[in-house]
Formats: C-alpha cells, sequence, structure tokens
C-alpha cells in the first residue's frame, strides 16, 4: 500500500517508521527548510527513529498526495485548516485520509474532521487514528492498543487490517464525535496533571482522572455522543501515557510552568483549552478542570489556591 505521512515531527516520523516496518511503501512529507526534514535528509535519523532509506523524503505536497493510496495526517491541530486550504487544491479521489492528532481547532471549537470536510469532497472519506503509545515505548517493542474511528464502517475495516501489526491492536470506534472529543480532551487533563505534580501534589491524581473523565463524558453526550466514549481508549485509556508518562509534553508543559520554569515544545492542550471551554459554554456543560487550567494558564491565577477551589467545590453526589 502507498502511504503519504504529512508531518514530519515526532508522531509522523513515528508513522512513517511504522508504516514501513510494517510492510508499506511510506513517503514523508515536510515543508522546505523543515530543520526536521533536513535532518532526515542529512542522517535518516532524528534521535528518536531511524528511517530506512526506502521511506521517500519530500517537500513536494502535490506529488506526495498524487502518488499516495492513504494520507496519513500528523501536524499540529491550529496549523490544520492552512494545511487543509493546501491540500484542496489537489485531487483526494479515490484517496483515504486518516487524522492523527488530538486536538480541536482553537477559535471555533471544531474537531479535525469537520474542518477536513470543509475542504474535502463528500466522496473522500476521513478517519481518525487515536489513543495511547509514545515513541519511546513503540520504538522498545512496547505494544499498545488504539482505536480507528471514521463514519464509514467499510473505511475502518480496511484501515484496521491495513495497519494492524503486533506492535499496535486497533480496536474500531463506534462514536467518532466522541472519540475526538476525548482523544484532544484529555491533553487538558495532562497538562492539569502536570500542574499537580510541580506543585507536589501528585496524590491528587487519582481524582483527576475520575472526575476528569465524568467531565468529558458529559461533555460528549451534551454535543450528541456516547458518554461512554470518555472510558475508552481514545481518553480514559489515554491517561497513562498523558498523566503519569515522563514522555507527555502535556504532563511536562504543566509541571514546568507552575514551576516558572521555560517549555520550548508544544503543548497542544493549551490550545484545546480555549476550545473546550467554547464548547462547554456552546452545550451548557460545566467544565470545572478545563476552567481551571485556564486559570492557571491563561488568566494567570495562583495555581495552589486555583487546585483548593477545584478540589473543595460545593459536596454533591459522585454520579
Amino acid at each position: 500500500m502507498k502511504i503519504t505521512v504529512i508531518g514530519c515531527g515526532r508522531w509522523g516520523s513515528f508513522l512513517a517508521w511504522y508504516l514501513d516496518q510494517i510492510g508499506h511503501e511510506v513517503t514523508l512529507y515536510g515543508r522546505e527548510g523543515s530543520r526536521h526534514l533536513e535532518q532526515f535528509r542529512a542522517v535518516h535519523s532524528n534521535g528518536l527513529v531511524t528511517l530506512n532509506e526506502c521511506v521517500t523524503l519530500t517537500s513536494d505536497l502535490e506529488k506526495s498526495i498524487a502518488s499516495a493510496e492513504i494520507l496519513v495526517i500528523s501536524v499540529s491541530s491550529q496549523s490544520f485548516r492552512s494545511l487543509m486550504q493546501q491540500i484542496s487544491k489537489f485531487s483526494l479521489s479515490g484517496k483515504m485520509t486518516v487524522l492523527c492528532m488530538k486536538g480541536l481547532e482553537a477559535p471555533t471549537g471544531m474537531r479535525l474532521t469537520q474542518i477536513f470536510e470543509q475542504y474535502a469532497p463528500p466522496a473522500a472519506p476521513v478517519a481518525i487514528w487515536v489513543g495511547p503509545g509514545h515513541v519511546q515505548d513503540f520504538t522498545r517493542g512496547i505494544p499498545n492498543c488504539m482505536v480507528i474511528d471514521s463514519k464509514s464502517i467499510d473505511v475502518k475495516k480496511q484501515l484496521v487490517s491495513i495497519f494492524s501489526s503486533s506492535l499496535i491492536r486497533f480496536y474500531y470506534g463506534d462514536d467518532l464525535l466522541g472519540n475526538e472529543i476525548g482523544a484532544a480532551s484529555k491533553n487538558v487533563i495532562g497538562i492539569a496533571a502536570g500542574i499537580l505534580d510541580g506543585l507536589d501534589k501528585t496524590a491528587l491524581k487519582g481524582a483527576l482522572m475520575s472526575r476528569g473523565t465524568r467531565e468529558i463524558a458529559r461533555l460528549i453526550k451534551a454535543m450528541g455522543g456516547n458518554e461512554i466514549s470518555a472510558y475508552g481508549l481514545a481518553h480514559l485509556g489515554d491517561y497513562e501515557a498523558t498523566v503519569f508518562s515522563p514522555y507527555s509534553h502535556n504532563r511536562k508543559f504543566g509541571e514546568l510552568f507552575v514551576r516558572g520554569e521555560p517549555y520550548g515544545e508544544l503543548a497542544e492542550g493549551v490550545a484545546t483549552t480555549a476550545a473546550m471551554l467554547k464548547l462547554g459554554s456552546k452545550y451548557h456543560v460545566d467544565l470545572p478542570i478545563c476552567h481551571t487550567v485556564d486559570d492557571i494558564v491563561n488568566h494567570g491565577k495562583d495555581p495552589n489556591r486555583a487546585i483548593s477551589d477545584l478540589f473543595l467545590r460545593s459536596i454533591k453526589r459522585e454520579f
């Protein structure tokens, strides 16, 4: 199968590595001048994965799309609309597109499949690939379970068959909306977990996990999805990799933020927090954890006070 991976950052380059390892013909696209692409051109490695020389490296978007049967996209969620404006100039006829990002568009609160559908023809199917796993674990041979979801049952079946291996076991998703919201919002919970670590309040993570899942489940239900999706691999199932792992960008961001230390990596959860609050307002759902993260990160509220206010809210039934 001819597969083009668009985006050569940490996750995109892993996807290219993985898809090549399981026997596909892979092209990895990056913007001209991208430091990630230039590094791969120079040494075929970024320090996390080493690509075989048979993986084609290119900065020609048109050719990389034209040659592909499947497009796998892994870019920043906030730059996805701009990418789709470029992609829409080329034919997507006969191709499946798989979105491998976990985020929402901050200004609008839109899900990424919604953005895709604004620019792609109706006949171009789109799916998401979400769930737990870090590059560092996968490349050590530690397996994990992930989810493929789409409006089309046939697309899900095809992609699960094409992408499955002994390293990643895929499940069919049954709630595209819920899995997108769940996958995106777990990054906000990851920032909250990092804040707890930075304040030496790690013991509160159990409460954070339980209440965080309920919070997101309520939103998913209000939006018309299945609230049980919050308890699946896209959200709760991804907590270990997001709430505890030293490799989690969002957890690390939250930890360093409250310690007043700089953090130079992308923390997708920051933008997602803004999107979540828009959705909470639109669907009249209280999102106390999202509000607390926003208060700390974007409005300068004292972290200790914010966490105390969150966990000492009015007494109520758990469920």
